[in-house]
């Protein structure tokens, strides 16, 4: 496991936002501890346009993990995955139409209506 700082976090961004999401998420489940909890991101094949966004709590990291730290808030991302998010922000948006997690990945050649499938 290789451990990465907020300060040195420039494969992988989380705005402020989206970390308090986040954090409120995982009091919803019931999990006090984000000692080794954390979300999980990462490229699945499938989706509208070829790959899209896995995204889900897990609740600890494995071995070969990137993991990145945020506000006390911990993102996993596997080496095949991070290829493909090298340079992603993940900002949580709200308007009067939708709120959600939004993916700005540098990387999507072609996103898909969604928001969660694209191409590399």
């Amino acid at each position: 496991m290789s451990g990465v700082t907020e300060a040195e976090a420039t494969e992988v961004n989380v705005t402020p936002k989206a970390v308090q999401k986040i954090r409120q998420a995982f009091e919803k489940m019931g999990v006090a501890d984000l000692k080794n909890a954390g979300l999980r991101l990462g490229v699945l094949g499938g989706g509208c346009t070829g790959l899209s966004y896995q995204f889900k709590f897990d609740t600890k990291p494995r071995p070969t993990d990137k993991i990145y730290e945020f506000e006390g808030v911990q993102v996993f991302v596997d080496p095949k995955s991070i290829r493909y998010l090298k340079g992603l922000t993940l900002d949580y948006k709200e308007s009067l139409m939708q709120s959600g997690f939004v993916f700005e990945n540098p990387n999507a050649k072609k996103n898909c209506g969604c928001g969660t499938s694209f191409s590399a």
